[in-house]
């Protein structure tokens, strides 16, 4: 962590991040999963290995350990009682006969650790990699025993040493043709969790490593265009979701000339006013900006070593927020107001709250030390 820069207003940033903070743990579900949010429509009942990755890292940080293991929990419940299914994706892909797309695991889940009935965009590899990202965080924070986890752990690293090559869905459900850069971020930095953490076979540990470091080869031969990570591989756009490879991920070293290409070419491209956008061609809900992005690029200029940008972006996120929450996203700078519309008559008004946003928010504000442990 870099030095903490004056805050004025730190109160009042310090009081809302509290707010946050006990949000969050007036909604986690008995068993143990993050809800993504408790009223929209598409999310509620649901629970993302992604958004609640990021969800108990910023309560681990918070000094809300049990919550954070809670979470840690339902993970592994949910990878154990599918052991077979893993067993027998990583067999298909070793035998050169991969399993197709809709019979791997699932992305969301419901509050009890079902797969769901409702259809969605299921595919995607970012949460399983993310979970084991935010457990490593957890362990190095607190020396916590990893007894509990480990056997979900090892079937985890199972999975995505055999499946991190195909295509998915990236981080918004979008474009499973592609091989997102984000996602093979994501999957970097859960194998290199993984393969540190205490209690994990050595076998188990080192196939993570050695996957590992395709992944990162990878990533920096074909997912980088002009010195900066590219939304996915063959692309020349960027993600917001990038900024998370920086900062709190940390699969590109924050002070290295790719990241920072990156973070520079982030704010170029999708900032406006402290406001960050998901992507250029982003239409969902006319593409808004997204707080939780903002909190996220500004850990990542933490990192990087600019804490006054970091607290530029955390209080933009601040003025999103209300009594209830902070929202997904908000209808500053939209890119295209007229696709607004079809997505409230399709599923109400966007999410409001964001359980994801309010844990972004309060992982900043630690980061910043506006609020400690």
């Amino acid at each position: 962590m870099t030095s903490t820069p004056v805050l004025a207003d730190r109160d009042a940033l310090a009081a809302l991040a509290e707010s946050q903070r006990a949000l969050i743990a007036s909604l986690q579900h008995p068993s143990g999963a993050y809800p993504a949010s408790p009223t929209f429509s598409a999310y509620r009942g649901y629970s993302w290995f992604r958004d609640g990755a990021f969800i108990a890292d910023a309560m681990s940080a918070a000094g809300e350990n049990a919550s954070a293991e809670a979470f840690f929990g339902w993970c592994a419940r949910v990878i154990t009682e599918r052991a077979d299914d893993v067993r027998r994706i990583v067999a298909a892909e070793r035998a050169g006969s991969p399993l197709p797309d809709a019979d791997m695991l699932p992305t969301r889940f419901t509050l009890d650790g079902e797969k769901g009935a409702d259809e969605w965009w299921d595919f995607q590899l970012d949460g399983y990699g993310l979970w084991l990202w935010a457990l490593g965080e957890h362990v190095a924070r607190t020396g916590v025993p990893t007894d509990r986890w480990i056997e979900a752990v090892a079937l985890t690293v199972d999975y995505l040493e055999s499946s991190w090559r195909r295509p998915c869905y990236d981080w918004w459900e979008e474009h499973i043709e592609q091989v997102h850069v984000s996602t093979l971020g994501s999957v970097l930095a859960g194998l290199r969790a993984a393969a540190a953490l205490p209690g994990l076979d050595a076998a188990t540990a080192e196939r993570a490593i050695l996957a590992a470091s395709d992944v990162d080869a990878r990533m920096r031969a074909e997912g980088v265009r002009d010195g900066h990570l590219v939304k996915w591989i063959g692309a020349d756009a960027v993600d917001a979701s990038l900024a998370a490879l920086v900062g709190p991920l940390e699969a590109v070293d924050p002070g290295e000339p790719l990241a920072l290409s990156t973070l520079e070419e982030l704010e170029k491209d999708l900032v406006v006013d402290g406001g960050m956008h998901r992507f250029r061609a982003d239409t969902y809900f006319g593409g808004g900006q997204w707080p939780l992005l903002s909190c996220m690029l500004g850990i990542a200029w933490s990192r990087a070593g600019r804490p006054e940008r970091s607290a530029e972006l955390l209080r933009w996120a601040a003025s999103t927020a209300h009594d209830g929450g902070i929202p997904e996203q908000v209808e500053r700078h939209l890119l295209d107001p007229s696709y607004v519309a079809q997505w409230v008559e399709r599923w109400g008004p966007s999410a409001d709250p964001l359980v994801w946003s309010s844990a972004m928010f309060l992982r900043l504000a630690v980061e910043l030390e506006v609020v400690s442990a």
